[in-house]
């Protein structure tokens, strides 16, 4: 006879939930796409040849595509009926990983010591591997900081010389953690450009300062500059009254 189990003892397991065949349908295509079964420009087959292939109503097979599509995995191209394997862009990807953030109640003090983090390597790489092209990019931007008539405007500025330097690094993961941390930031770099004088002198500082050591391909005070311009934005934080255990909110990835 089999003992009850005692009351005291914690469950170890849940019961396993039951997935929709929609949800599995689509897995086991991501899957494949992901292991590069199928590729970029690779054909799916019809909705009626999936449902046979499945076993399942062709409505199922619809939904699980829905998903795919919104997720950037497959799409159509030029009005075309036939869904094929897609690469979701650089600037779709950090949408998503922003919107993530904002939805688990990341804050601006989490944001920035990402920033801390990501930025200063970037800045070194970009030193190693940018030209006179790549400056006179740069140079632009720090310009368009500088003549911005509001904070909207400069701190777009400043947003597009981060996504600049983390395109001139040549590595496409610092590229994609950098996008949705410096977008997040925006609303707070914003808000500190409004209330404290110096602020944007102090940015256009040591931008410049960046771009040099780019344009004289010195990667460690490229990096050195980068991690003070990065530290001076908390200080800019602190000055401007901004509570940096401030939570993001969605709202911010229109900024």
């Amino acid at each position: 006879m089999t003992e009850p189990t005692p009351a005291y003892k914690a469950r170890l397991f849940e019961p396993l939930a039951r997935q929709p065949a929609s949800h599995r349908i689509s897995t086991v295509i991501e899957q494949k796409i992901l292991r590069r079964s199928l590729r970029p420009g690779d054909a799916l087959p019809t909705e009626t040849e999936l449902a046979e292939q499945f076993a399942v109503n062709r409505s199922t097979v619809r939904e699980a595509l829905r998903r795919l599509e919104s997720a950037g995995l497959v799409g159509r191209e030029g009005g075309s009926k036939r869904l094929k394997v897609t690469r979701p862009g650089h600037a779709e990807t950090a949408s998503r990983v922003g919107r993530t953030l904002a939805l688990d109640d990341v804050t601006f003090i989490e944001l920035w010591e990402a920033m801390r983090a990501v930025a200063p390597r970037v800045a070194a790489l970009s030193a190693e591997q940018g030209n006179a092209a790549d400056v006179a990019q740069l140079e632009a931007i720090v310009a368009a900081v500088e003549t911005a008539r509001s904070a909207d405007g400069a701190v777009n500025q400043v947003v597009e010389f981060f996504g600049k330097l983390a395109e001139l690094s040549g590595n496409r993961v610092l590229q994609l953690a950098m996008q949705p941390v410096t977008r997040l930031l925006a609303p707070s770099l914003r808000r500190m450009i409004d209330r404290v004088p110096q602020g944007r002198t102090r940015i256009l500082v040591a931008q410049r300062c960046i771009v040099e050591a780019i344009r004289e391909h010195k990667p460690d005070e490229a990096e050195s500059w980068m991690t003070r311009h990065v530290q001076d934005f908390r200080r800019g934080y602190e000055l401007a009254g901004i509570a940096l255990d401030t939570k993001v909110g969605i709202g911010s990835m229109a900024d």
